[in-house]
């Protein structure tokens, strides 16, 4: 009976000392959660729309986790205001002019609130202040945004496809240029005349050089040319004399 009644009593204790463990790991974990075990200050920021952001979510600033979101309430119809636990070691980095917004731990991961960083001579945001926020994009007009796009893409992909259709017929002028091989070849006769005439047009010019009626006008129109050619030369020749002299 006596063996009975140690066993009991030695389950009983072991029990409740498990019990206890359990309930002090506990206590620890929400305590690192909700920051009771590290000194803090609160901060307060508004938003229109929290986008699923929710108490206990967790703050971070420069990528680290700072704090925890420990209150959101609504103002108004247009205004949720949301009230953040800060850990008292950053807060000499925490300036007056950093913006709030929320954005993703992941992917599709749990929302956070952000802190961006202030400019280097701010002032540091006090307790109990607010600071400035920036609405968050949502995620469904995101989606919006990519169908209004895939749509675009879709109409544009159809249009060129009725283009080529209609190169590949023959049909418009483009069709007709690469179908018909009369074209082409009307294309390249017209290539060679123009090569023709340009010759010719240099034959004509060469022939009226040499013309005696025409030959003092191009004499006197290449001694002008030529008389620019020096001066331009004895002008350079003269700046690199100087720059000598200097």
């Amino acid at each position: 009976m006596n063996t009975q009644s140690t066993k009991f009593k030695l389950r009983l204790g072991l029990f409740i000392a498990l019990g206890l463990g359990i309930f002090v790991v506990a206590i620890f974990i929400i305590g690192r959660q909700k920051n009771l075990f590290d000194p803090v200050y609160k901060l307060y920021t508004t938003f229109g729309n929290v986008s699923g952001l929710r108490v206990g979510s967790n703050v971070r600033f420069s990528g680290i986790d700072v704090g925890t979101v420990d209150n959101i309430s609504i103002i108004n119809d247009s205004t949720v205001r949301v009230e953040m636990l800060i850990k008292k070691s950053v807060q000499q980095f925490i300036k007056f002019d950093c913006e709030a917004g929320i954005g993703s731990a992941g992917i599709i991961g749990d929302k956070v609130l952000i802190i961006t960083q202030g400019s280097s001579n701010a002032i540091l945001a006090k307790e109990g202040q607010y600071i400035a926020s920036k609405e968050p994009i949502e995620t469904d007009d995101i989606m919006e945004s990519l169908q209004v796009s895939a749509d675009n893409t879709a109409i544009i992909t159809n249009q060129l496809a009725q283009i080529m259709t209609k190169v590949n017929s023959g049909n418009g002028t483009l069709g007709r240029l690469i179908q018909d091989s009369t074209i082409a070849e009307n294309i390249n006769l017209t290539i060679v005349n123009l090569k023709k005439s340009s010759k010719g047009l240099d034959e004509n010019m060469e022939a009226a050089k040499n013309n005696f009626l025409l030959k003092g006008f191009f004499n006197k129109k290449a001694k002008a040319a030529q008389k620019l050619k020096d001066e331009a030369a004895e002008k350079k020749e003269k700046e690199k004399k100087e720059k000598k002299e200097k």
